[in-house]
């Protein structure tokens, strides 16, 4: 996707047996969605900074998602159930959806887990990319790139940067998205 196309619509199973759509999320100002998965070391690092910072914006009206698009014939780790078990120990408070067919996250044009996409009340897509720039250590983080895009988003502004490149692991594609 291109900074200020419109999220298309989708139709994803969540790990709590719901099916989401972006209409379910139409009563929020902004939105975030989080391409990630379970197996990854750069994934796996992100979901404590994640959980804080959807806590610390929900009462603006922050959405939040989370997208475990990988193929779990080679990468097992990232099936359903294992995605069920993870959002239990996390005590994950937004959904951790479940695109099986891939097509969500090839038309959504990400690459890595994590990667950010947030969409402004309009639905447009206003920023791409990191999370923030330290993936090791959240102490020594310096630019928080998502956060600052989530307040730009929910105070109706334009991002100062709308594209920062990913850090993670690469999508495992199916065949036919290879």
């Amino acid at each position: 996707m291109e900074t200020g196309q419109k999220l298309f619509n989708f139709s994803l199973q969540g790990v709590d047996g719901k099916k989401y759509t972006k209409y379910d999320f139409a009563d929020k100002f902004a939105m975030v969605i989080i391409i990630t998965c379970n197996h990854c070391p750069y994934a796996q690092a992100y979901w404590k900074r994640l959980t804080k910072l959807y806590a610390r914006y929900e009462d603006d009206s922050l959405a939040m998602i989370a997208i475990n698009p990988n193929n779990e014939v080679t990468y097992p780790q990232d099936n359903f159930e294992n995605m069920v078990r993870l959002a239990d120990q996390k005590k994950l408070a937004f959904p951790y959806l479940r695109d099986h067919k891939q097509t969500f996250t090839h038309k959504l044009g990400a690459t890595k887990t994590p990667e950010a996409f947030v969409f402004n009340s309009k639905r447009e897509l206003v920023y791409q990319g990191a999370i923030d720039d330290n993936w090791e250590s959240p102490e020594m983080v310096t630019h928080v790139y998502l956060e600052d895009a989530i307040e730009d988003a929910l105070d109706g502004v334009d991002v100062d940067f709308p594209y920062k490149a990913p850090t993670g692991c690469s999508v495992k594609w199916k065949e036919k998205f290879q």
